[in-house]
């Protein structure tokens, strides 16, 4: 199976990131949303992605990151941004609902050859495989924020994925320069965020609880443990993605902890990095690496 021609449905953080970097890599891409005033905004997210990785990219600058941007076309059109495409990566909000829906549309107009795969933050695959109309042709494929930096690839079948399908996609990681996680079987969360879903939610259940604010709590975690507390984390991820996989949670405080991100944040326009201020304010994207 040969993949040239990639499609991104959603140019979000993570969706902007994985079609940036696939064009860097010399795929043709697709870049789909659903209106034209947030295709404006993925354009300036792009040139903003082509600016960091000329500095911090080795052999990015003096033109390989700016002739990614050539490589890159815009739709608001499904049935146009899928027509030629190989592989589309699914990166539509964290909602079963909504992914089900856009899988119904997806494989009504792509071509029979097109391989699916979703960037699902905690969602199996087996839940979503029907809506798709090809489960063999259908798994997962989830990358880390920064995904330059942060370049692994979990993927991820269910029980109908076809074998060959499966490998494609490794295949495909590697081309892109990721390194490929492959699990053998179905895990909410995969390796990453298994782990990291619930180390952010203990932040925000102390949070919720009144223990600490959030500066308190990443600097107690940023000298014991890493570089990066959870509540930056957070905002790298973005906070409605946060919100999302909280929301859902079967812990209350957890639920709790999705409804103070809503009502202080979310609600305030503050939506983690992407619009410079969440937990932490931030400078633009170009001024600096990290907060």
């Amino acid at each position: 199976m040969t993949i040239k021609n990639v499609t991104v449905l959603g140019t979000g953080v993570l969706g902007s990131q994985i079609a940036f970097q696939s064009a860097y890599c010399g795929f043709d891409v697709s870049a789909y949303d659903i209106n034209d005033e947030l295709l404006a905004r993925a354009k300036k997210s792009f040139e903003g992605l082509a600016a960091r990785y000329e500095r911090e990219v080795r052999g990015a600058a003096g033109g390989p990151a700016r002739a990614a941007l050539g490589r890159i076309s815009y739709w608001s059109d499904l049935g146009k941004a899928v027509s030629g495409a190989d592989l589309v990566s699914e990166c539509v909000p964290e909602k079963l609902g909504l992914k089900r829906a856009v899988y119904r549309e997806l494989g009504a107009v792509a071509p029979e050859k097109t391989i699916f795969t979703t960037n699902s933050s905690s969602l199996l695959p087996s839940e979503m495989a029907e809506s798709t109309g090809r489960p063999g042709r259908f798994l997962a494929m989830h990358f880390a924020s920064e995904i330059w930096v942060h370049n692994t690839a979990e993927i991820m079948g269910h029980p109908g994925t076809d074998p060959d399908v499966y490998t494609a996609v490794v295949d495909f990681a590697v081309d892109i320069g990721m390194l490929p996680v492959e699990l053998q079987k179905e895990q909410p969360g995969y390796v990453l965020n298994a782990c990291a879903i619930p180390w952010m939610g203990a932040a925000l259940k102390l949070l919720v609880d009144g223990v600490c604010d959030p500066e308190t709590i990443d600097k107690v975690w940023c000298i014991d443990k890493a570089s990066e507390g959870p509540f930056h984390n957070l905002d790298r991820v973005g906070l409605n993605t946060a919100y999302d996989i909280y929301a859902a949670s079967s812990d209350p405080r957890l639920r709790a902890g999705a409804r103070y991100v809503k009502e202080h944040y979310i609600d305030q326009g503050k939506l983690g990095q992407p619009t410079g201020e969440g937990f932490f304010t931030y400078p633009p994207p170009e001024a600096s690496h990290h907060p």
